[in-house]
């Protein structure tokens, strides 16, 4: 979580930042930069709102990583389309093994002498081709034996049983119901123009309504369901470790 926030914050700030040095529309002046162009309170509000979108959006898809393993992608969609799911499990999971990889033929190369942050110009590009040389070997390799181990355990025949078993629950059930309608009533009330909201040329936003207001709540159920879910699972568990 800690290394998520060095990354985001600088991220969100960077964003905050641009968005008014580039984006002059506006009417609210609050000053002039020396070329003359105008810093608007529109443009800075615009600017910090994308920064949280931009926050938001990489927060939900490293839950959504962290959460959708790649065996329960190829368990969801194996039998619809074995081979496009085996291929985008494969393609996910190349990003966090490359670094990982990486870091560990970088170490490794330090330990020899090849650094590629010290010495000359020359030096360094000779390290980085090195390393880079021995990572599009691995990936290679390992995509082979990836479909050879995937062929050989049967990966897209007909009758072949997954590692993982999973059960529908009631649990999933009422949850599954409960985001189809949260998910319904927002795209409704943003169909019906409940949620409209602009930033450019002045800051307008429909009233505050029975319509919008319950999107906004359900919105935030939503967001809030992960938690309050692990949340009564830890209560749960806590004292059933007291009853001990």
């Amino acid at each position: 979580m800690r290394a998520g926030l060095r990354f985001l914050l600088p991220l969100a700030a960077l964003t905050a930042v641009l968005n008014p040095l580039f984006n002059h529309q506006g009417v609210t002046i609050l000053l002039y930069f020396r070329n003359g162009n105008p810093l608007t309170l529109e443009s800075v509000w615009y600017g910090l709102v994308m920064a949280c979108v931009l926050v938001a959006m990489i927060c939900w898809f490293s839950c959504y990583n962290r959460v959708m393993t790649s065996d329960k992608f190829v368990y969801l969609f194996g039998r619809i389309a074995p081979a496009f799911s085996l291929l985008l499990s494969i393609t996910l999971r190349f990003i966090p093994r490359f670094r990982e990889r990486f870091s560990r033929v970088s170490a490794a190369q330090r330990c020899v002498g090849c650094d590629i942050r010290t010495g000359g110009a020359a030096h360094r590009l000779r390290n980085i081709l090195t390393i880079f040389s021995a990572m599009v070997t691995w990936a290679l390799e390992g995509a082979i034996v990836t479909a050879d181990s995937m062929r050989c355990r049967g990966h897209g025949l007909p009758g072949r049983t997954a590692f993982s078993l999973y059960r529908f629950s009631r649990r999933d059930a009422f949850s599954l119901v409960f985001l189809l309608l949260g998910g319904s009533f927002i795209a409704a009330a943003g169909w019906l123009g409940a949620l409209r909201w602009r930033y450019i040329p002045i800051m307008y936003g429909e009233p505050v309504s029975v319509c919008n207001l319950g999107a906004f709540v359900t919105y935030l159920a939503i967001c809030l369901f992960p938690l309050i879910v692990d949340g009564k699972e830890a209560i749960v568990w806590r004292s059933l470790r007291f009853r001990i």
